[in-house]
């Protein structure tokens, strides 16, 4: 199967990533079938960009040449791939089935191995960029897997990626995504207690966000949620429950691998704090509000 061939997709889990990736899928032809465990949420997507839906993960990949995911964690993707329904079940010898969703390196290597033993290509694929991202089609993919699986399939990534790029062999991107989270959750508690002082030493925020982020401590965090922080907006972007999920991996896997994460032990804790506080579902930026109760 050549990269010009891949005609026929499946897309499984139509969450707040997964609806607008199937759709950038859809937008650059694409034959796409979906699977979402609420039918009337493939219902809204098909209405939105045409397509089919199918009641199982197998049914859907029946007959792709290649099956995305974007789900919740390590048993959700396997029971989409490896349960009595899942996808690998009803994927065609040589489809490649393309996983988006940020779980452990462990189950991307359990899942490769099993779909090899189908003659299926697997790659571990999860992405950055968000809600926004997503629905702009400008997402970094960060990829585990053999380059010639990879190669086939990329064509079809772009569609809704900005950066993709292929990371080393299968885990390795979601370890590169662990980077990624790491690096996230520790700057946002630095940006958190940067707009606090800045409150509480009585400075225009906003003033002083524009003049710091044209220099040293600008980031995408703070062009992005400085604001937001400082207004006390968290209706919206990446739940605190999911960084929770995200840091737990990476806990666990720098466990195993040695690493040390002082800080990002320390911000989970902190994230706890905000979930007690009812904020499960408010964006990560939301770590200011542990700060405003002192």
């Amino acid at each position: 199967m050549s990269q010009s061939a891949v005609k026929q997709v499946a897309f499984i889990g139509l969450g707040v990533m997964g609806y607008p990736m199937a759709g950038h899928l859809a937008a650059k032809g694409y034959q796409v079938t979906v699977f979402n465990r609420t039918q009337e949420k493939a219902d809204q997507w098909m209405k939105q960009h045409g397509g089919k839906s199918a009641p199982t993960p197998a049914e859907a990949a029946a007959g792709a040449q290649a099956v995305f995911a974007c789900v919740g964690n390590d048993d959700d993707v396997r029971e989409i791939t490896i349960g009595s329904d899942g996808a690998f079940h009803g994927m065609s010898d040589n489809a490649i089935f393309i996983d988006h969703t940020t779980a452990s390196a462990e189950v991307a290597r359990e899942l490769y191995d099993a779909a090899a033993t189908r003659g299926l290509g697997f790659l571990d694929a999860p992405v950055s960029g968000g809600q926004a991202g997503a629905e702009n089609g400008v997402l970094t993919v960060m990829v585990g897997g053999d380059q010639a699986v990879f190669d086939r399939v990329s064509a079809a990534i772009d569609s809704f990626a900005r950066k993709l790029e292929l990371m080393g062999p299968v885990g390795n991107g979601q370890l590169t995504k662990m980077v990624n989270q790491i690096a996230i959750a520790c700057l946002v508690q630095g940006l958190s207690e940067a707009v606090n002082f800045a409150e509480r030493a009585k400075l225009d925020v906003n003033q002083v966000l524009d003049v710091i982020s044209k220099g040293a401590a600008q980031s995408w965090q703070m062009e992005n949620r400085g604001t937001t922080m400082h207004e006390d907006k968290f209706d919206f972007g990446f739940a605190v429950d999911w960084m929770r999920k995200d840091l737990g991996l990476c806990i666990a896997e720098a466990n195993r691998n040695g690493a040390l994460l002082p800080v990002s032990a320390l911000v989970d804790q902190f994230y706890s704090e905000v979930q007690s506080m009812g904020g499960g579902r408010w964006d990560t930026s939301s770590l200011i509000r542990r700060l405003r109760r002192s």
